[in-house]
């Protein structure tokens, strides 16, 4: 355009004369300016996007975690270096293949292809709901050992028409094998254990029938007694662990009315809360609530832990109060265990659920414990599809309470473990 703008500005000084030379000179100006502007602009958007370029591709490579994109026919346009060091495979191989179910018979390349058609895998277990994407899928392998967590998402251009895929696999074989390991060791000497406490704890009891004993011999007798059985019941809670984390710790669910459960469950506690003083109240819905879905064995479990708790940490003459209703707009009901308790301090709210946690006032009240009830509650409540969460006023009470939804579906299909941290 510069050039015929030139052009016609020569042509028109040499015909028309120095007036319409002033005019086309000035067009001509201006013309040169924007053309310019364009140039450079021009310039600089092709140095900025080549910049751009490079520092999105030094991030690509630097990423430990394998990153895997293709088209909608599956023919592979990115695989970067992360990828070749999990599959052992180059990226020169990769580049421009078609994916294929039949390339799983390809040398070395088996592994690659059940990563991208996960049904062709040993192991899969969803994170996701079906459909939604980003989809997260762990997926294992035995021979060799392998644990990959795989997210998938689309990719589209600026109208949403879909152009491809990327696939992300974290690599979390190292992790989960060291938590196995742990969890494993836990297990074995949980076990060892517990059958030589279990000797005692029969000795002891069997001690406590015996005639004869005086008054002092009665005492330490009964304090061994309560030393045995604390023993033992923290290895229970060491083996629910780690099975938990294991995500093997079992769950049956069957259709439930939660009034009901939470009434037997009450009474199953009741001595316990008469010897200490305590009263427990159970605040009945009035109207019929909906059916869970739960596994009645490890449910009473967690509810019992929160019933433990809310009687070792009253005050003298204390009451605990537990309620259950539908959640307002959700498909959700809600069980709440209230204390009149020591109460916790606010810093410690947020803490409370986790492993081997105890606030300090808990334990000047009471100086043994294992902090691991509240959080195998957690694990058992999260395990159901639901949350737990506490509110608390220091020397006014606690309240615990957790949700857990009426609707089947919301239950998850498969048992958690603690590797879904990783």
């Amino acid at each position: 355009m510069l050039a015929i703008v030139i052009v016609e500005f020569i042509f028109d000084f040499n015909v028309s004369g120095s007036w319409v030379l002033l005019v086309n000179g000035g067009l001509l100006v201006i013309v040169f300016a924007l053309s310019a502007v364009s140039v450079y602009r021009s310039a600089r958007t092709e140095r900025d996007t080549s910049v751009e370029r490079s520092e999105l591709n030094s991030i690509l490579a630097s990423l430990s975690d394998g990153l895997i994109v293709y088209e909608t026919d599956f023919r592979v346009i990115f695989f970067n270096p992360a990828a070749e060091r999990i599959f052992k495979l180059d990226a020169k191989t990769v580049i421009g293949h078609v994916f294929s179910p039949r390339d799983v018979e390809r040398e070395g390349w088996r592994t690659l292809i059940q990563i991208v058609f996960p049904s062709l895998a040993p192991r899969v277990v969803p994170r996701t709901k079906e459909n939604e994407y980003p989809q997260v899928v762990d997926i294992s392998f035995t021979d060799p050992p392998f644990e990959f967590r795989v997210t998938t998402a689309p990719v589209t251009d600026e109208n949403g028409k879909p152009l491809g895929f990327m696939k992300i696999i974290r690599d979390r074989t190292s992790q989960i094998l060291a938590l196995r390991s742990k969890s494993e060791f836990v297990t074995v000497a949980s076990h060892q254990l517990r059958g030589p406490v279990t000797d005692i704890s029969w000795a002891l009891q069997s001690l406590d029938n015996a005639t004869g004993l005086d008054d002092t011999n009665k005492a330490i007798l009964a304090n061994a007694r309560g030393a045995s059985d604390s023993l033992l019941r923290r290895i229970e809670d060491l083996l629910n662990i780690a099975k938990m984390e294991d995500g093997q710790f079992g769950y049956k669910f069957e259709d439930t009315d939660i009034a009901e459960f939470i009434a037997k469950t009450l009474a199953d506690v009741l001595p316990a809360a008469q010897k200490a003083g305590i009263k427990i109240y159970f605040d009945r819905p009035q109207d019929d609530l909906p059916h869970v879905f739960i596994d009645p064995k490890r449910l009473s479990l967690a509810i019992t832990n929160l019933l433990e708790n809310a009687i070792r940490y009253n005050v003298e003459n204390g009451e605990v109060t537990v309620k259950v209703d539908k959640m307002q707009d959700k498909p959700f009901v809600v069980v709440s265990v209230k204390d009149t308790g020591i109460g916790i301090p606010p810093e410690s709210v947020e803490k409370l659920f986790n492993k081997f946690y105890r606030a300090d006032n808990a334990m000047k009240l009471q100086t043994e414990g294992s902090g691991l009830g509240l959080y195998i509650s957690k694990g058992i409540v999260n395990a159901h599809g639901g949350q737990i969460w506490a509110e608390s006023e220091l020397n006014r009470g606690t309240t615990i309470s957790f949700a857990l939804p009426t609707d089947p579906n919301l239950v998850p299909k498969n048992e958690v473990g603690a590797e879904d941290l990783f």
